[in-house]
């Protein structure tokens, strides 16, 4: 099952995204009784209406949700919120993946605005976010989505529309995206886009549960039979367009996976071939997916080399580091780039050869109920050298004892 979290016009709230929830089939009852019950958590805060209920956006028969609350506090510590969070995972029915993904959440808010600020995370106090909204969203989606299984699921994520124009907060009047919203998204491998509607249309809430949910951005729709459809309404409306965020359950028509890397380039034309060897070695030990060099002419009839590496946004900046240091050049290309990748799994076995026993790592690729495998070539190298017998003859045995122990191959 694969899910698609579309939130390319309209943007995303908690409160969208819990809606679309329960449209696409979790239990709002379950929900509201989750909710309620964390009241007592936060305190100076009290619930006095919650429900789910049908409305229409530019025809759009969607869920929203009827909130009534009394706050008695105007601002309160990023770590109070994260606490009531806590208390009331401890108190619910949580799967641990459920309550990973809400500490995940507050987390992700707290040290945004930790950075922006310039302070330690115990430190951040929160304004628009410090009402008990922001609780009744994460622990909301937390349920929903557990009463889905939705943390088993493959979840994709379109590009966000985070709106134009201006917004005004705590902090004065800025250019909308906020430094909040930048700032988590910053770290995670989703996609951004600006729109001509001058609104803020994604908040801090909801794009810190949304990266927490998904890392896996789409520019579009994979190759699926559509199962259920979810729509989540926003508060506001606009002419332009429905103001809901989409939810699209369905199956895949494939085994293949899809995902995104950062592609890196950069023409090199004046450094030797061993420093250009060495290089590889170098991006590879520094996170590097893949690294490869291709010979080619630039201008004047220059014989250049291109330098490409394959990584993504945990390793991208050390590996830039790297190619500047190494080879001296003066810019580097970045593109992000969509693939299609094989299930793997990366196995072990214990193989016996010439009475000495090693452990050997293969990788197992699935596509179209077959099965194949590829042997960890640094294991590889590492037996042929203990045992002075030449990696091919190494291979073949290995293989052989694979075949003989793996179902999947005999």
């Amino acid at each position: 099952m694969v899910f698609v979290i579309d939130s390319h016009i309209a943007g995303i709230s908690g409160d969208m995204l819990l809606c679309s929830l329960v449209d696409i089939g979790a239990d709002k009852n379950k929900i509201i009784q989750g909710i309620t019950s964390s009241e007592k958590f936060l305190e100076g805060s009290t619930i006095k209406k919650i429900d789910f209920t049908k409305t229409k956006k530019h025809g759009i028969n969607s869920t929203t949700l009827v909130l009534e609350i009394e706050e008695n506090t105007q601002e309160r510590k990023g770590v109070d919120i994260k606490q009531a969070i806590t208390k009331s995972l401890e108190y619910l029915t949580i799967s641990e993946k459920g309550k990973k993904f809400a500490e995940a959440c507050i987390d992700t808010l707290i040290i945004s605005e930790s950075k922006i600020h310039g302070v330690s995370p115990e430190s951040v106090h929160f304004h628009e976010a410090s009402s008990i909204d922001t609780l009744v969203d994460i622990l909301g989606v937390t349920i929903a989505a557990d009463d889905l299984s939705l943390f088993d699921e493959e979840i994709l994520s379109m590009p966000v529309c985070v709106g134009g124009g201006t917004v005004s907060f705590s902090h004065g009047t800025m250019t909308n995206p906020a430094s909040a919203i930048l700032e988590i998204f910053k770290n995670s491998s989703l996609e951004i886009c600006g729109s001509n509607v001058k609104s803020e249309l994604t908040t801090p809430t909801g794009a810190c549960i949304l990266v927490n949910l998904s890392n896996t951005p789409i520019e579009y729709y994979p190759t699926m039979k559509i199962e259920e459809i979810g729509y989540g309404a926003g508060e506001k409306n606009f002419d332009e367009f429905a103001n809901v965020l989409k939810i699209v359950r369905g199956i895949k028509k494939t085994d293949l996976k899809e995902d995104s890397v950062i592609v890196l380039e950069t023409n090199i034309d004046d450094v030797s071939g061993e420093i250009l060897g060495n290089l590889i070695e170098k991006l590879m030990k520094v996170g590097a997916k893949d690294a490869f060099i291709s010979h080619g002419i630039t201008k004047k009839g220059r014989p250049s080399n291109l330098v490409s590496v394959l990584c993504d946004d945990d390793t991208i900046d050390e590996i830039t580091h790297t190619l500047f240091s190494e080879t001296g050049t003066l810019g580097i290309r970045i593109t992000r780039s969509n693939r299609i990748v094989l299930p793997r799994t990366i196995k072990e076995i214990k193989i016996n050869i010439d009475g000495k026993s090693f452990d050997v790592k293969y990788k197992v690729s699935t596509v179209n109920n077959k099965s194949s495998f590829k042997i960890e070539f640094d294991d590889l190298k590492e037996i042929s050298g203990i045992l002075n017998k030449p990696i091919k003859e190494i291979e073949s045995l290995i293989r052989k004892e694979i075949v003989r122990e793996d179902i999947k191959f005999e």
